[in-house]
C-alpha cells in the first residue's frame, strides 16, 4: 500500500526542486545579462519546421506541439520570462532564417558539420538516425531486406523531405535509386501511401510512429551500421554569447535529468498515434 504522506512529500519536493531550478535560471539570466536582446524585446522567437513528434503544427489552429516546441515554450516563458512566438518555416530555410535574425533559435536540428559552417548548436536533446519505411505488401520489393544494397536499385523510388539531414544522408548513401525530394512531412507520407514512392527516408522515431500507426502495411528497415547517427539539438546563431548558450544548455540538461524530455516525447508520440 502506498504511503500517502510520503508520496505527497515526494511530489512537493519534486515541485520545489523544479521551482528552484527555474528561479536559478532566471537569476542567472539577470546576473549575466543572458539573452538580453530577447528579454528586451519581450519575446523568444522559435523557428519551426514540421517533423513529428519533435515539432508539430495544428493546421486548423496553428498551435505548435511536440517535444522541441514544448521545450522552447518552457524556456521562454519560465526561464526568460518572455512570450514565445513560433515562426513557421521550411527545412530548406531553417538555417538561413536563423542567420538572418528571423528567429532566435531553430527547433529540432541535426548537428552536422555542414550546418556548423553557418550556425552553432546546443547540447544534444535526443538521438537520431535515418531508416526506411516501406509497404510490406508491395510486390516490387524483395521479401527480405538484408542491406541497403538490396534496395538501392534504379527501379526503386525513395521519398525524403527536401533540405533535411535525411535528404543529405540518402543523397550520399544511395547510388542507384531515384530520390524524390518533397517539401514537407505530409507530402512524403502521402507519396508512400499512394505508392508514388517505394520507400520513405526519415528519422527513426518518425518512421517508428508511422509503422505503429499502420501495422497492416507499414514496415521499417534500419541499415547496419546506422545511417547518419547524430543528435538533434536546438540551432543557435554563431555569435551567441557564451553565457546565453550555457544557460540554454543547463536548461536542456536539467529537463533531461528530471525526465521532462522523455515525458514530452512520450506525449507527442501518443498525440501522433491518436491523430492517425
Amino acid at each position: 500500500m502506498f504511503n500517502v504522506s510520503r508520496v505527497g512529500r515526494m511530489v512537493f519536493l519534486s515541485a520545489a526542486m523544479s521551482g528552484a531550478m527555474l528561479a536559478s535560471y532566471s537569476s542567472q539570466a539577470g546576473e549575466n545579462d543572458s539573452w538580453k536582446s530577447v528579454r528586451q524585446a519581450g519575446v523568444l522567437r522559435c523557428g519551426a519546421a514540421a517533423s513529428a513528434p519533435w515539432v508539430m503544427r495544428d493546421p486548423k489552429t496553428g498551435a505548435y506541439s511536440g517535444a522541441f516546441s514544448e521545450l522552447c515554450r518552457k524556456f521562454g516563458e519560465q526561464v526568460l520570462k518572455v512570450k514565445v512566438e513560433f515562426v513557421d518555416t521550411s527545412w530548406d530555410n531553417i538555417v538561413a532564417g536563423l542567420q538572418s535574425d528571423k528567429w532566435d533559435v531553430s527547433l529540432s536540428l541535426n548537428d552536422t558539420p555542414e550546418r556548423r559552417k553557418s550556425i552553432s548548436f546546443t547540447a544534444p536533446v535526443v538521438d537520431y538516425s535515418v531508416d526506411f519505411t516501406y509497404n510490406k505488401n508491395n510486390p516490387k520489393l524483395p521479401k527480405t531486406i538484408h542491406s541497403l544494397a538490396d534496395i538501392d536499385k534504379p527501379n526503386f523510388t525513395f521519398a525524403v523531405m527536401s533540405g533535411t539531414a535525411q535528404d543529405k544522408a540518402v543523397s550520399g548513401a544511395l547510388k542507384n535509386a531515384r530520390i524524390m525530394r518533397l517539401p514537407g512531412f505530409d507530402e512524403t507520407r502521402l507519396s508512400l501511401m499512394s505508392k508514388r514512392a517505394d520507400f520513405l527516408a526519415d528519422d527513426s522515431m518518425s518512421n517508428t510512429l508511422l509503422v505503429r500507426a499502420h501495422p497492416d502495411w507499414a514496415s521499417a528497415f534500419s541499415p547496419t551500421p546506422l545511417l547518419a547517427k547524430q543528435s538533434i539539438n536546438f540551432g543557435v546563431r554563431k555569435d551567441i554569447p557564451a553565457a546565453d548558450l550555457a544557460l540554454l544548455n543547463q536548461f536542456i540538461k536539467d529537463e533531461q535529468t528530471s525526465g521532462e524530455v522523455q515525458k514530452m516525447s512520450d506525449q507527442a508520440v501518443q498525440q501522433v498515434l491518436a491523430a492517425n
